[in-house]
């Protein structure tokens, strides 16, 4: 009796100690984990790494291990890049000893490669290695024999591991970049299936004699031979692992950088709290290193590779040629006009002009080239040639021709030369059109004044009443005839009579929503019937609405986007003014954003930079740049995938290519308006970078930017409450009942410290929309913002 009461009480003991190491010790068979927002995860014993289930949008999730002490929980290693788990998803340690993730329907989403069999237990190390372990203590599979982009202190790669880098800053699928300690050399390649190591970007050559890559507690990476001597130094800066935390990674941009990031935020004055580089880059400038006659190069095929200031390869399209996927600019570019025609009878010389760029080239897609010629010879030699989309013309007097596609595109110092980028005249064909009638039309007159010269006054006067009529025609006839051609450059837009758009909406039936110059309706395109379109319907013909209907369709014709709303046609007849857009089936972020639940940290995130990508594009990258004037939620539209897409241009501002700013009347809507609307100064696209922080905000806050309903007197205003909760240094409070953006809180900061220099009094303090794209995707370090408050007072 009394064994059995102690049996009893040993049982009832244990149980919390096998509870507990479920966490934080070894993992017995059976032990799993569910994919839910419960973040559940198996910890190492210092409780310094986590192995378990981390949320990458709505309903998927990594499988992965991350630093668990510290903000932004940065990952280390992942399973499932390539197939993200649905929620509900489990990893089990099965029964007989298999390590497997499975769907909720259980279909195998990943388990280790090769299999192993004749597992005891599993373990996640304090070095954030996970290891599964035999009945006899040997490590039958560890991640750190399978890493994906990093590496950690302690790990040892031997010959033939690979590491890749992930897609972008936020998938972790595979990207184009890896390295392989191969032959005893390691070898950094870009492409998946290199040929040989001569297509290689960077090589660590140790004459064929590595043996391993070792990252040591010291901080120090390097090759060693087989009897461990030091070969190679790849990063040679020394840095205690007791007092920080380090990793070296292979970066989406194919370059390894190494990392430290203090274990404590007061461990040591020279230290951010963040992370922070150590090490020179490997290799120093990839935009040069890639020598490859194949392939992209650093950056996608069309695009062009510069070295910024924090020494992070930039990918940017040339004029005249848009990105390929607005959410990775590396994914190269296209043109974003109708190339030149080969055929004879139609040249189109008159129709090209050329845009220059300074030390760059793409050294490896000419077809042609010819020595001792002049610039001037060069630009006619491409113009003339219709497969000639560049030609490159060299301080000595080269001239080669390039074709499509552009490949391994760098923008650098060290190269000679100048980029001659042939680009079709905006509205050549309607140029051409104008300047035909305009010498018609001068003919007529000139025929007209003479014979006013030798006629009686009688016969002048009426013939002079008759050239004004005749003259009144021709110039509403050019007009229309000017305005149709402009629109119709747009390659998808098309003209629709009233009857037709009547009859697509049902007789305007369906409203999907109303606004100051009209009201937006629901229609279905005989011509699709699969497709929904939104027709918009202005009102009468007013001037100003009339105003609204040319800037509206004269601005979305020109762009060509990601991010912004697609203009599929017109109607202009009679009285009537109709648009016709793109169907947006989610409707508009104010009612997604400010709706009743709460959307995703991760959409939010995608959202802002979706925003600012279409802004960046707006500013810069248009023929014609245009400033909108009216950014704000209601004005954002989501499409079926929950792609962000500026629409609205009716209150939009169109400048010359070379003009940055004009004066014009407050625009816009109360709120979002930045202060020189208020203040008769010029007007630039900084207003709209105004804009755009109060819209950030919003959406980092899931908030209107003035809630007299809120908890407390100091939250109505939301840019002095997120202003105060920076400064003191309180940014959970901003995001403390969102699990997933608490668990972000690095990129929380980050993104609240873009939208406080985006709101400055001054516009000259205000970045660019491509700067703030690039701060917002991590790209270059957000400096401490001013305190914007002073301007709020003044408004």
């Amino acid at each position: 009796m009394v064994s059995m009461v102690l049996g009893i009480l040993l049982v009832l003991v244990a149980l919390p100690l096998s509870a507990g190491a479920q966490t934080h010790g070894n993992l017995t068979l059976g032990s799993s984990l569910t994919a839910d927002d419960r973040n559940s995860s198996w910890q190492s014993p210092s409780g310094e790494f986590a192995f378990g289930f981390r949320k990458m949008g709505r309903g998927a999730h990594l499988l992965a291990i991350w630093f668990e002490k510290i903000e932004d929980k940065t990952i280390v290693w992942s399973a499932n890049g390539d197939t993200l788990a649905p929620e509900g998803s489990k990893i089990q340690l099965t029964t007989d000893g298999r390590l497997v993730l499975n769907d909720p329907g259980g279909r195998e989403l990943w388990s280790p490669n090769p299999t192993v069999a004749g597992v005891a237990y599993a373990v996640l190390l304090d070095t954030g290695n996970f290891v599964l372990v035999s009945q006899n203590y040997v490590n039958l599979w560890e991640t750190f024999n399978q890493p994906t982009d990093t590496i950690l202190p302690t790990q040892q790669l031997d010959q033939g591991t690979k590491v890749i880098a992930r897609y972008s800053e936020m998938n972790y699928s595979a990207g184009r970049f890896h390295f392989i300690l191969q032959d005893g050399n390691l070898a950094f390649y870009a492409t998946p299936t290199p040929l040989d190591v001569s297509d290689a970007y960077w090589v660590i050559n140790t004459n064929g004699s590595g043996f391993q890559l070792i990252f040591n507690q010291s901080g120090q990476v390097y090759l060693t031979a087989t009897n461990g001597a030091v070969l190679n130094l790849v990063t040679s800066d020394t840095v205690p692992t007791s007092a920080f935390y380090q990793r070296a990674i292979l970066e989406y941009d194919g370059v390894f950088r190494q990392y430290v990031h203090p274990k404590t935020a007061n461990s040591s004055s020279r230290w951010p709290r963040g992370w922070s580089v150590v090490s020179s880059p490997v290799p120093p400038n990839i935009c040069t290193s890639i020598p490859l006659n194949i392939g992209t190069g650093a950056c996608g095929f069309n695009s062009y590779c510069s070295l910024g200031d924090d020494q992070r390869p930039r990918c940017h399209c040339p004029p005249g040629y848009t990105p390929l996927d607005s959410t990775n600019e590396m994914n190269g570019c296209r043109q974003d006009f109708t190339p030149q025609s080969c055929d004879e009878s139609r040249p189109e010389t008159d129709q090209f002009t050329f845009n220059r760029l300074l030390h760059t080239n793409w050294p490896f897609s000419d077809y042609e080239r010819s020595a001792a010629q002049t610039e001037d010879w060069c630009r006619e030699a491409c113009l003339v040639d219709c497969f000639c989309a560049v030609a490159i013309f060299s301080d000595e007097g080269t001239c080669w021709k390039k074709r499509i596609p552009l490949s391994n595109g760098v923008m650098d110092t060290s190269v000679g030369g100048k980029a001659l980028i042939k680009v079709r005249i905006q509205n050549s064909t309607s140029k051409s059109t104008g300047d035909g009638q305009k010498k018609n039309k001068n003919s007529t007159l000139i025929i007209i004044g003479s014979v006013l010269l030798s006629s009686s006054v009688f016969v002048n006067l009426l013939l002079l009443l008759i050239t004004c009529l005749i003259y009144r025609r021709f110039r509403s006839r050019d007009s229309k005839l000017l305005w149709a051609v402009q629109i119709n450059q747009a390659a998808v837009t098309q003209t629709f009579t009233f009857q037709e758009l009547q009859e697509a909406t049902d007789g305007f039936k369906e409203e999907l929503g109303r606004g100051a110059f009209g009201a937006v309706y629901k229609g279905v395109l005989r011509s699709q019937d699969a497709n929904f379109v939104a027709v918009k319907v202005l009102a009468t013909k007013t001037g100003e609405r009339e105003k609204e209907f040319e800037r509206e369709v004269s601005a979305i014709s020109q762009t060509n986007h990601k991010n912004l709303v697609q203009l599929l046609g017109f109607c202009n007849e009679g009285q009537h003014r109709l648009l016709v857009y793109e169907f947006m089936s989610n409707g508009s972020l104010a009612d997604f954003l400010f709706g009743s639940s709460r959307p995703s940290w991760y959409r939010r995130v995608e959202i802002a930079c979706g925003v600012a990508r279409g802004l960046s594009y707006l500013h810069d990258d248009c023929t014609r740049h245009i400033i909108h004037c009216d950014i704000k939620p209601q004005n954002i539209l989501l499409d079926g995938s929950l792609t962000a897409k500026i629409s609205d241009f009716g209150l939009a501002k169109l400048l010359m290519a070379n003009q940055t700013r004009t004066t014009t009347g407050v625009r816009g809507t109360r709120g979002y308006l930045a202060p020189e609307w208020f203040r008769n100064m010029p007007i630039s696209g900084k207003v709209d970078v105004y804009s755009f922080g109060i819209l950030l905000l919003e959406l980092i806050c899931c908030r209107k930017n003035y809630e007299p309903e809120a908890e407390s007197e100091a939250q109505i205003v939301l840019v002095d409450w997120v202003y105060d909760c920076y400064h003191e240094g309180s940014m959970l409070e901003l995001v403390e009942s969102d699990e997933e953006a608490s668990s972000d809180i690095r990129r929380v900061r980050r993104f609240v410290m873009t939208a406080l220099w985006c709101i400055q009094e001054d516009p000259a303090l205000r970045p660019t929309m491509k700067k703030i794209t690039q701060m917002l995707e991590g790209a270059v370090e957000v400096s401490v913002p001013p305190d914007p408050t002073s301007f709020l007072s003044s408004i």
